[in-house]
C-alpha cells in the first residue's frame, strides 16, 4: 500500500499534544505539533501485540513471529460509525474489510443463547418468557423520566427482560453502578426490534497495528513522556523523567479526571465515576462448541466476566500462521471493576477459572497463551444532574488545556468519531 501524503501543518503557537492514541494521532497529523506519549509506542488502547505459545515475551511487530497469536490492548477494537469524511480519512492509512455484526447473549441460568439484541429476538426465549415480555411492554405507561440507568433499563424493557438480562448484565458491565449513575448511551440498547448501533463495522486488512503505524508516521511523537504536572503559570509540562516542555496551548487526550489531577485543579464537586476493565487475551485450541459470533454478552458467567470477543471470528490473521495442527481461536474476555482499582484479583487464579469455564462449555481445549491487560479507565459514567464534566473541562480550558477525545471529554464514542474529533480540533487551529 502506498504511504499516504498528508499536507504539512505548522502550528502558529506552541501547541503540545498529550497522548498518542487515535485522537492524539489525528491531532498530531493535523497540526504537526509534538505528541507526548507515556508508552514506548503509539495507539494507546488501540495497540496490537503478538504472543507465541510458551513464550512470555510481548512483541509489538509481526516480523518473524509466524507462530504467534495477535491480540489488542484492552480487547477488540472494531471501527463503527463515523461520518463519510472520517472514514475516507482512515482509508488513507489502510484497506478495510466490512462486516455484518454477529453477536449473541448467553443466558446460562436458562440454558439459552439468543441472538443480540435480545429485545429483538424474544421469541427465542420460549413462549412463556416471550409472552411475559410482551405483557410487560403492553402495560408500559409514560411517566417521569428515570434518573438512573437502572430505572431507565427497567422502564424501557420491563421487569422480565430486566431480570434475565439487562439487570445482571449492566450490573457487571458497570461494576455495580447502575443504581447511582445516569442513563446514557441509549442507542446501545434500543427499544423494540431495532438492531443497535454497530450492525456494520470495519477492520483494517493486516490489523489495527498497521493502521496505527501509518498514522503515527505523520506525527512527531515523543515516547516515554508521561505527563506528571501541568504548570499554568510557567506554561510548562513536566514529565516523569524530570524534563519539561513549554507550551502556549495543550490539547489533552488524558482522561478528564487525570488531567484535573495533573494540573493541580481542585473542584468542589466529586468526579463522575468510571470503570476499569481486566481483559484476558487468550489463544487456545478451538473446540466444536465455540460460538461463531464476533462477541457474546454474558450476564451470569461463573467467573464474573461480562463479555467474550472472538478476534479470529473477525479475522483469521489473529491466529498463528501454521500449515497444520488443531483448529485454534484467538479471543478476549472482559470483566469490569470500580474505577481506580489496581488488579483487584489474584490474576493467575482468575485466569485459571476463566479458562476452566470456557473448557467446560466446550469452547476451547488447551490454552496456549493467557495474557492480562488492565485498562484503568475503560468506561466513563455520570451521576444524575452532575455538572462535574462541564466544570472540569472549563477549569482546564481556563489554563490553556483543551480536552479532546473519548476519555478527554468523558463520553462514549468509537474510533472513527475519535479520529474525526481530533481532526476537527486540529484543523480549527488553522482557520
Amino acid at each position: 500500500m502506498t504511504t499516504p501524503v498528508l499536507p504539512e501543518r505548522q502550528p502558529r503557537e506552541a501547541v503540545a499534544i498529550i497522548g498518542a492514541g487515535v485522537t492524539g494521532l489525528a491531532l498530531g497529523a493535523a497540526t504537526s505539533a509534538p505528541v507526548f506519549e507515556a508508552a514506548d509506542g503509539p495507539g494507546g488502547l488501540c495497540r496490537t501485540y503478538y504472543m507465541a505459545a510458551g513464550d512470555p515475551e510481548v512483541r509489538y511487530g509481526p516480523d518473524g513471529i509466524d507462530d504467534a497469536y495477535r491480540f489488542e490492548v484492552g480487547g477488540g477494537h472494531w471501527i463503527f460509525g463515523g461520518d463519510e469524511s472520517d472514514l475516507e480519512y482512515l482509508d488513507r492509512f489502510a484497506t478495510f474489510r466490512r462486516y455484518q455484526r454477529r453477536a449473541s447473549v448467553r443466558l446460562g441460568a436458562l440454558g439459552l443463547t439468543v441472538d443480540y439484541p435480545i429485545q429483538a429476538h424474544i421469541d427465542s426465549l420460549g413462549s412463556e418468557l416471550a409472552d411475559a415480555v410482551r405483557s410487560d411492554w403492553a402495560g408500559r405507561t409514560a411517566g417521569e423520566a428515570p434518573r438512573t440507568l437502572e430505572g431507565w433499563l427497567q422502564a424501557s424493557f420491563g421487569p422480565t427482560l430486566f431480570r434475565i438480562f439487562f439487570g445482571p448484565f449492566h450490573d457487571r458491565y458497570t461494576a455495580g453502578l447502575t443504581p447511582v449513575i445516569a442513563a446514557q448511551d441509549s442507542y446501545k440498547s434500543p427499544r423494540g426490534t431495532a438492531k443497535g448501533y454497530n450492525t456494520e463495522f470495519r477492520y483494517p486488512v493486516g490489523g489495527l497495528g498497521a493502521m496505527i503505524a501509518a498514522m503515527a508516521s505523520h506525527c512527531d511523537i515523543r515516547f516515554g513522556k508521561q505527563v506528571v504536572g501541568i504548570d499554568p503559570d510557567r506554561r510548562r509540562l513536566t514529565f516523569s523523567d524530570g524534563s519539561e516542555h513549554a507550551y502556549d496551548r495543550v490539547l489533552s487526550t488524558l482522561p478528564l479526571d487525570q488531567a484535573v489531577a495533573v494540573a493541580g485543579i481542585r473542584l468542589s464537586a466529586p468526579a463522575d465515576p468510571h470503570t476499569s476493565v481486566l481483559v484476558l487475551n487468550i489463544g487456545a485450541h478451538r473446540h466444536p462448541g465455540c460460538p461463531d459470533v464476533h462477541w457474546q454478552y454474558e450476564p451470569d458467567s461463573d467467573s464474573g466476566f461480562h463479555r467474550i470477543g472472538f478476534y479470529s471470528n473477525v479475522e483469521p490473521d489473529f491466529l498463528p500462521r501454521r500449515p497444520s495442527g488443531p483448529a485454534r481461536v484467538s479471543l478476549y474476555v472482559e470483566r469490569a471493576f470500580p474505577g481506580g482499582a489496581q488488579f483487584p484479583l489474584d490474576i493467575e487464579k482468575y485466569a485459571a477459572a476463566v479458562v476452566s469455564e470456557l473448557q467446560d462449555r466446550d469452547y476451547i481445549g488447551d490454552a496456549e497463551v493467557v495474557h492480562p491487560n488492565w485498562v484503568g479507565t475503560a468506561y466513563t459514567w455520570s451521576y444524575p444532574e452532575s455538572g462535574w464534566r462541564q466544570t472540569a473541562t472549563e477549569a482546564l480550558a481556563g489554563i490553556g488545556v483543551e480536552q479532546v477525545g473519548r476519555y478527554g471529554r468523558w463520553h462514549f464514542q468509537g474510533i472513527a468519531e475519535s479520529v474525526g474529533e481530533g481532526r476537527s480540533v486540529g484543523h480549527s487551529l488553522h482557520p
